[in-house]
């Protein structure tokens, strides 16, 4: 897939979850954290943290933000790592240290619907 939203408008970054019950709250925490930051960037538009509750469904937390583009995603990614590095959070350990699957992605309207 380009990295481009070749449509043009919102992008949609959907991070999916399986967070063991014992890792939930720091997971939560550093995901508010990220979101704080998040919504006062520039082309944020909204976002959601939606935790499952019925359903076979293997991932138990997801998050959803829509961004106004593909050019206010490119502009908020170094912003979100300098804030990590200076609390010295590192997603990629903290995931693999607290046993976590992540699914991670941009995605775009399908046109028609």
């Amino acid at each position: 897939m380009s990295k481009t939203n070749q449509n043009g408008g919102s992008v949609f970054r959907v991070d999916k979850f399986v967070v063991p019950a014992a890792a939930r709250e720091e997971i939560l925490a550093k995901v508010r954290t990220t979101h704080e930051l998040l919504r006062r960037q520039d082309g944020f538009v909204q976002d959601f943290l939606l935790e499952q509750f019925s359903g076979p469904g293997e991932f138990n937390l997801v998050t959803i933000v829509e961004w106004e583009s593909q050019a206010a995603v490119d502009q908020v990614v170094p912003i979100v790592k300098a804030a990590h590095e200076r609390i010295a959070f590192d997603p990629k350990e903290t995931i693999a240290r607290l046993g976590v699957r992540a699914d991670i992605a941009n995605y775009r309207r399908v046109p028609g619907l």
